[in-house]
């Protein structure tokens, strides 16, 4: 049967990605570009989150996904080679929907309140990462092949970009490239801490706090560090 074969290669697609040493971009094979499409590419990808939240990223299989999305497993295929695309786009489809989040926010920054409006984003980013379990999992599904975690990079780096630009206004003495790799520290930290923060036996409250502590004190010293430095490189 095709779709038997499609599985297959499908499976050995999956067994070499998990072994490459190549890096690149994971993408869907193409995007819908009708609306009966479009509903069909939604529908696997929230059959997708149900799936990792369910039974987590090492049980997840392609067929599992067709199945609770009511849709043949061709045409999962259509959309995406493997379950590293899947994840992939999940982690995308997360990363612009903070993106979007932010720029809600972005008219408070920078203003002499802006130690509010952080701690009103990052209370949001936890209560957004404590609504949806799938968040946790699509993030630990993309640290399972070079290849996803280097298509992660890329959507934390886009994510960084405009957390440069905003930054731009608290720190405008900072040079671009410093305030880039402040941005990328950041994006980076808050995930990594929001990931902890939901882990077994860990109190989530105490956590966001902490990053909190941590996201305050670092934009505080840039604040300060660009305040005394001698020329704008803008």
């Amino acid at each position: 049967m095709e779709s038997s074969a499609s599985a297959q290669a499908a499976r050995r697609i999956d067994a070499a990605l998990e072994s490459t040493v190549e890096t690149q971009e994971l993408m869907p094979r193409r995007r819908p570009t009708q609306e009966r499409s479009q509903r069909k590419f939604d529908a696997l990808l929230a059959a997708s989150r149900d799936v990792l939240s369910d039974a987590g990223f090492e049980s997840f299989t392609c067929e599992e996904v067709a199945a609770r999305a009511e849709l043949p497993i061709g045409t999962l295929y259509q959309f995406f080679a493997n379950k590293y695309v899947i994840v992939c786009e999940l982690n995308r489809q997360d990363v612009v929907g903070v993106q979007q989040e932010l720029a809600d926010f972005n008219g408070e920054v920078p203003s002499l309140d802006w130690l509010r409006f952080l701690n009103k984003f990052v209370d949001h980013m936890a209560n957004m990462w404590m609504s949806d379990p799938s968040r946790r999992e699509v993030w630990l599904a993309m640290q399972s092949t070079p290849s996803t975690r280097a298509t992660g990079v890329i959507h934390e780096r886009e994510f960084a970009d405009q957390v440069a630009r905003m930054l731009g206004p608290l720190t405008p003495r900072t040079p671009r490239v410093r305030r880039n790799l402040m941005a990328q520290v950041l994006v980076h930290i808050v995930y990594s801490m929001l990931n902890f923060s939901v882990q077994d036996g860990q109190s989530h409250e105490d956590a966001v706090a902490e990053l909190k502590r941590i996201m305050t004190a670092y934009l505080l010293g840039a604040e300060r560090d660009s305040r005394r430095s001698g020329a704008s490189t803008e």
